[in-house]
């Protein structure tokens, strides 16, 4: 089966406030085996609301709606529900009696617009908020289950956990969602689909999702089946197949990030890192300890930025830089030795490069010159031509440095 969610608020539609609510309800389904096809957001608009539920029950024979259950005249998802079922709203007396000993506990009195909280939309049994005055509603519509939920996650997750999720799971055929999670640097989303949607455009059931960011790919494969053997069975078809066409470039089978895996490589061999770095500002640095317990391998680091300081913090040798400039192999490899030296690590990785909008040593903006340094031998470096804007390019120069010495080591 296949489900939607509508987040209705139109506070969610500012930049202020995020819906966390749906990220909740599609863990929850997707446990379930139920397959989340559709996200959506509606304001405060009782007609766009309409719409789009009658939209939904076209496609999908579940639906949950969270938020737009209060008391106020902009709270329009029952009517909205209403409107779009073509039913009424129900006055429920013993929602009232139920509403008014809540207040009566709190020795409050109850305002009188709560009382539109009182109403069911016509056929819908009400799901009992004990930790808010908002009470859920669940309801068939056609054969499609509806349920609205209150918006306050403290609330919806609690009517969900204990009201929703038993009849949902008597509802639902026996059904597992099994997931593969491949995480990919050092390339880019239209190279990696070109090479693996031969492999997997044939299938519906897994589906395959690429996500991209900067210089780091995420591909998901979902199967779903009647037994977690049968979802893993179909998992088998294709995931050894493209794990074979990625081959190295694959850092992560579990979701980790490149920064985790990275260290869980050093913490493995007992080894520390340091880095030396420029156009990167501090990127680098920065992602490798964002890892918990990262002190326990990055020794720290040195952000050069201009040559005076290549030379003095690093002991690059100034020759070097007027032969070659600051952006080369043979400046990398400096930086990464001096780095090294200077910290007693293990390892050192430097970063240098152009990342725009103009060049400052005539190389063409987006080359970045990842070095290394360690206990093998002699310093070794590798040249990139990233693309993007300033901020861009220095996000894929950190993520292809991470990569580069994931690589060596």
């Amino acid at each position: 089966m296949n489900a939607e969610i509508i987040a209705v608020g139109s506070e969610l539609l500012t930049p202020d406030r995020v819906d966390t609510n749906s990220l909740y309800l599609t863990q929850q389904l997707n446990t379930l085996g139920v397959e989340v096809r559709r996200k959506s957001v509606v304001g405060d608009d009782r007609e766009l609301l309409a719409e789009e539920v009658k939209f939904a029950l076209q496609r999908s024979e579940i639906l949950v709606l969270s938020g737009g259950l209060g008391p106020t005249e902009d709270d329009v998802t029952r009517d909205a529900v209403a409107d779009a079922l073509g039913r009424a709203l129900v006055f429920s007396p013993a929602l009232l009696d139920a509403l008014t000993g809540r207040f009566a506990k709190l020795n409050r009195k109850m305002a009188e617009n709560n009382r539109r909280q009182t109403y069911l939309v016509e056929g819908a049994e009400a799901l009992p908020n004990a930790r808010g005055t908002a009470p859920g509603q669940w309801l068939n519509a056609n054969g499609r289950a509806v349920m609205l939920l209150p918006g306050p996650p403290h609330e919806m997750k609690a009517i969900f956990e204990e009201d929703c999720l038993p009849r949902l799971t008597r509802m639902l055929p026996p059904q597992v969602i099994r997931t593969r999670f491949l995480r990919v640097a050092g390339m880019g989303e239209s190279d990696l689909d070109q090479l693996i949607s031969p492999i997997y455009k044939p299938y519906t059931n897994p589906v395959t999702t690429i996500l991209a960011g900067a210089g780091d790919i995420q591909v998901h494969l979902r199967a779903r089946g009647g037994t977690t053997a049968e979802a893993e069975a179909l998992l088998e078809e294709i995931a050894p197949r493209i794990e074979e066409r990625l081959g190295d470039r694959i850092y992560s089978r579990d979701g980790s990030s490149l920064e985790t895996v990275v260290g869980h490589m050093l913490r493995k061999r007992g080894a520390t890192v340091s880095v030396a770095e420029s156009c990167t500002g501090g990127l680098l640095g920065q992602r490798i300890t964002n890892v918990a317990g990262s002190s326990a391998y990055f020794v720290g680091g040195f952000l050069a930025y201009t040559d005076r300081l290549k030379v003095n913090l690093l002991g690059v040798e100034a020759g070097i830089l007027a032969l070659h400039t600051s952006v080369s192999e043979e400046a990398a490899k400096a930086m990464a030795a001096g780095a090294r030296a200077r910290t007693g690590s293990t390892y050192a990785i430097s970063v240098t490069g152009e990342a725009g909008p103009e060049s400052a040593t005539g190389v063409p903006v987006g080359t970045v010159i990842v070095g290394m340094a360690g206990p093998e031998g002699d310093p070794h470096a590798e040249r990139y031509t990233l693309f993007g804007d300033r901020n861009g390019i220095r996000a894929r120069a950190a993520q292809w440095a991470l990569d580069y010495f994931r690589r060596r080591i």
